[in-house]
Order: C-alpha cells, then sequence, then structure tokens
C-alpha cells in the first residue's frame, strides 16, 4: 500500500475518541511542565526545596503510572474520566503555589505528579486498542502532529499573556478534553479483560530490552544537553527554535508515521538515531558558527517528528500485542517523563562544560544505540510490509498499463 492509499484511510469514531484524549493529554502535559517550572522559579525557595519540590514532583510522576498501569484496566474508561478531571484540579491549584508553605507545595507537585502519571499508560492503550498495528503509525501521526500544531498556538498565545491567564488556559484545555471526553464515549465501552503480564516478565524479553536501551539513550541525552545548547545559543534564540520545531514535528510526524506503516517501525527509528548522532557530530565542530543553530532546529524537528508516533505511539503497542497494554506505555513512557530531571542536575554545571566535548559524548552514543536496533525485531509483521510492497508494485503497473492503453 502506498503512502496516498495510507492517506485515505477511514478515521473510526474510536480513532477519533482516542486522537481526542491523547492530543489533550500531550498538549496539556507539555505546556503545564513548563509552567510548573516557571513558578517554582518565581518562588522564594533555596536550591535545596526547589530540588525537593521537583524531585517529589518526578518520584510521585513515576510511582503514580506504575500503580495507575494495575488499577486503571479495570474499567479504564471511568478511571480516565477521573484522572482528566484530576488534571484540571490540579492546575488550577497551581495559582495558589504563590501562598503556600514548602510543606504544601510538596503536597502540590505530588498531586501535580500523580494528575499526570496515573492516566498517562491508559491513554495511550486506548489508543493502541482504538487502532489496528497496520495503521496505528499513520494514526499516531495524525495525533501527534495535531497536538505539535496546537502546542506551538498555544505557546504563542501564552508568550502574550500573564501566568495567571496561562494557568486559566491549560484548566479550561484539560476540562475541555474532559467533557468531550465524557459526553463522546459511550457508558458501555470498557477494556476486554485481558492477560496483564508483571514487569519483571516486560524486561526478560529480548524485543522489549532492544528497543528500551536505545529510547532510555536517547530521553536522558535530549534532556541532559537541553541546558548546553541553552548556553551556546542563548535563552531566547534556543527558546524560538523549540518553538519553530514544534511545526516540523507536526509536519514529519505525520510523515514518520506514514513511513513507520509502510517500511516499518525499525527502519524509520535507526534513521532518526543516524540523523541525531550526526547532527550532534556537526555541532561539535560547527556550534560557534551562525547557522548551527538552525541546523539544530531543522535535524531536531525532523527526528522528534519521526520518534514521536512510533517511540510513544506504536512500538509498545505493537510488542504489547494482544494484552493489556499499560504496562508495556509505562515501560516506555517513564524514560521520556522523567529524564527531563536530567535538565536540571546539570544546568548548574553549564559553565564548567565544554561543548565540544558533550556534543561528541551525545554523538557517540546515539551512534552507539543503533548496535541494538540492528538486533531489535521489527514489529510491524514481515507480512503486511510484502503485501503493501505488492499493492505499491500493483497500482504502479496499472498506471503504466492505462498510460500505454
Amino acid at each position: 500500500m502506498s503512502a496516498k492509499s495510507l492517506l485515505r484511510v477511514k478515521i473510526t469514531r474510536e480513532n477519533a475518541l482516542s486522537i481526542l484524549l491523547v492530543v489533550n493529554s500531550f498538549a496539556w502535559f507539555t505546556l503545564t511542565h513548563p509552567v510548573f517550572n516557571a513558578i517554582l522559579n518565581e518562588l522564594k525557595l533555596s536550591e535545596v526545596e526547589r530540588l525537593s519540590l521537583l524531585t517529589t514532583y518526578f518520584v510521585c510522576i513515576a510511582f503514580s503510572a506504575i500503580f495507575g498501569s494495575k488499577l486503571f484496566p479495570r474499567e479504564r474508561a471511568k478511571f480516565l474520566y477521573l484522572w482528566m478531571l484530576m488534571g484540571t484540579l490540579a492546575t488550577m491549584f497551581l495559582i495558589t503555589a504563590y501562598s503556600n508553605g514548602v510543606l504544601v507545595n510538596a503536597l502540590l507537585a505530588c498531586f501535580l505528579g500523580v494528575s499526570i502519571g496515573t492516566g498517562f499508560p491508559s491513554c495511550l492503550s486506548y489508543f493502541a486498542d482504538a487502532t489496528n498495528i497496520e495503521n496505528r503509525g499513520f494514526i499516531g501521526g495524525i495525533t501527534i502532529g495535531g497536538m505539535g500544531f496546537i502546542v506551538l498556538l498555544l505557546a504563542v498565545a501564552f508568550s502574550a499573556l500573564g501566568l495567571f491567564w496561562i494557568i486559566g488556559v491549560l484548566v479550561a484545555w484539560r476540562l475541555a478534553g474532559f467533557l468531550s471526553f465524557l459526553l463522546l464515549t459511550r457508558s458501555n465501552e470498557e477494556a476486554e479483560v485481558r492477560k496483564s503480564p508483571s514487569y519483571l516478565e516486560l524486561v526478560r524479553k529480548r524485543e522489549n530490552l532492544l528497543y528500551l536501551f536505545p529510547w532510555v539513550m536517547f530521553s536522558i541525552i535530549n534532556f541532559a544537553e537541553a541546558p548546553i545548547l541553552e548556553g551556546v545559543f542563548g535563552a531566547e534564540s534556543f527558546t524560538f527554535v523549540q518553538l519553530v520545531a514544534w511545526v516540523l514535528i507536526g509536519i514529519f510526524a505525520i510523515a514518520g508515521g506514514i513511513l513507520a506503516d509502510i517500511i516499518g517501525r525499525k527502519r524509520v527509528v535507526i534513521t532518526g538515531f543516524v540523523m541525531l548522532g550526526i547532527e550532534y557530530a556537526a555541532l561539535s565542530v560547527f556550534y560557534s558558527l551562525p547557522y548551527a543553530l538552525y541546523l539544530f532546529m531543522a535535524f531536531d524537528g525532523v527526528t522528534w517528528g519521526l520518534f514521536f508516533p512510533v517511540f510513544f505511539m506504536a512500538i509498545w503497542g505493537d510488542l504489547g500485542g494482544n494484552h493489556i497494554k499499560e504496562k508495556y506505555y509505562t515501560l516506555g513512557g517513564l524514560p521520556y517523563l522523567l529524564a527531563s530531571f536530567s535538565s536540571i542536575l546539570v544546568k548548574p554545571y553549564v559553565g564548567s562544560i565544554s561543548p565540544t566535548a558533550a556534543f561528541s559524548f551525545a554523538s557517540f552514543f546515539l551512534f552507539l544505540s543503533v548496535v541494538p536496533l540492528m538486533y531489535a525485531p521489527e514489529t510491524l509483521p514481515e507480512k503486511t510490509i510484502r503485501e503493501r510492497e505488492l499493492r505499491s508494485y500493483i497500482e504502479k503497473a496499472k498506471k503504466a498499463r492505462e498510460k500505454f492503453t
């Protein structure tokens, strides 16, 4: 099946609901996280207090995700309603941070972390169960593409608003997602009771580890390098590049999703890692030149566009097969959610780190991450790839015949 045929795939009601759920949730988290950081920066806190609050926030994300992956599958739709409502309340409570003491803000950080972590595995599992393995990449690309453009629009709008109004918009956005999902889902739609493997079983599976190791490596490098890139390019330029990158992510996520359904997930992921390795290798030499900023913007936007629909949306659902998929998405999602903590740890030492050494180090480990991917199995069935190649060949043959007759 060609790319044109994939674009004609019918988006079902279940697909549309899963897109709504994921777009609302990802956009909310992507924008709420920096708002929480901005609030902590404005509070008169010692470095120890600030680090303690952030640690509380990340620990609560991790433990609540593990807890939610076990609890939510029992009555997934009902718990997703509760999760989205919890996110609305947690975002609303952020405005109280300025009048709270450190202990109350620690509880607030914990509540925000729980409102993020508990439902994300089921949010993505809902998406996986609403899609087929043959079109999961394409629909995932549409989802991430829509999320990218919404994040960009809201981020631009936020630049003209004060923190109080930003929080208000995020509350309204999350509440709108909750109400839409509540009204559009059928009351009898519940996840089918299936086997749920233990986390020990998951980490013992070779195919899971072959995809997990490069993803963990990429997540750590991506966030650990962010403060160094900000120091090299300047805070304002780096923020601008991150905003523009969302346009590229929105465009290339759809392209990446289509490719993932045609040639397979593995090839798309390997291409992304090679591109990132080249990006950081080039930056290690040319980071001081004016065009280095645009080089980073182009490579990073394209690579994230390839990675998002595959690593976030498709691979863990593919590996989950007919099992309950919450634990698969927990295993794949936590590296990204928790790796942003590495930015906080690296930032105080940016002045003493050589950009050349940092970028060379990143390039080396990104290229090294390709090795396990070469041995990883393709999660898109080989039969599907061959059938699509055959259909594409037949379509081309028909066009050629029509042309000459």
